[in-house]
């Protein structure tokens, strides 16, 4: 009963908090709001929210503050609030699993570009997931359903992930992705796993029906 409880209140917590954090979207945007006096923006999903200003200075902090801890009674959680210099660069804002950072030029131009990637705690989770998924305790589970099962999970996670510069994160997890099946077909065969002769394990993992990022 305690896990039906617990899956209720993971579903239900972000509606209600669109629904209580409604009010401060309508402070936010009225005639005295940061949105009118400092042409700030605000971005808000449940209640993870950023705000965008040429500069935070403390008038718009304070009203914040003064909005969500004293009119609507709720606690800012100070350990993962802080303000961020989008023109400083290796700065890097962490938002909804996504990274944002003014990056170098990838080619040595002298230039920057706003690059957009899964953020670092994200690809922990990941690489977690394949630690507790892909282990000796599912070798009693047959090899198609596994694939079926990592392809789902991925290509989820692809689906959501694949907004601004991927790449990299991409070619990290395949190669997790990659070590972890091979090295659970070793362990599923007594004799020693053998991929068919002139085709690389990507391949063959592809041809079993593995789909990679």
């Amino acid at each position: 009963m305690s896990q039906i409880t617990k899956c209720v209140r993971g579903v239900i917590s972000p509606l209600l908090a669109n629904v209580y954090l409604h009010w401060f979207d309508k402070a936010f945007h009225r005639s005295d709001g940061p949105a009118q006096f400092a042409g700030a923006q605000l971005v808000r999903y449940a209640d993870d929210l950023v705000v965008l200003a040429r500069h935070m200075g403390p008038r718009i902090t304070a009203f914040i503050e003064e909005k969500l801890e004293r009119w609507l009674g709720l606690k800012i959680n100070r350990e993962k609030t802080r303000i961020f210099d989008a023109r400083t660069p290796q700065q890097t804002l962490d938002f909804l699993g996504y990274s944002f950072r003014w990056d170098r030029d990838l080619l040595g131009r002298g230039t920057r570009w706003w690059r957009v990637f899964p953020a670092k705690r994200t690809m922990q989770r990941q690489r977690q997931w394949l630690r507790d998924h892909v282990n000796a305790r599912h070798s009693w589970e047959p090899l198609p359903e596994m694939m079926a099962r990592l392809n789902r999970h991925f290509g989820g996670w692809r689906n959501y992930f694949s907004l601004g510069h991927p790449r990299r994160e991409y070619r990290q997890l395949n190669g997790q992705l990659l070590k972890r099946v091979g090295r659970h077909l070793q362990r599923r065969s007594q004799r020693g796993y053998r991929v068919p002769e002139g085709i690389s394990v990507y391949a063959h993992l592809q041809h079993l029906g593995l789909r990679f990022l």
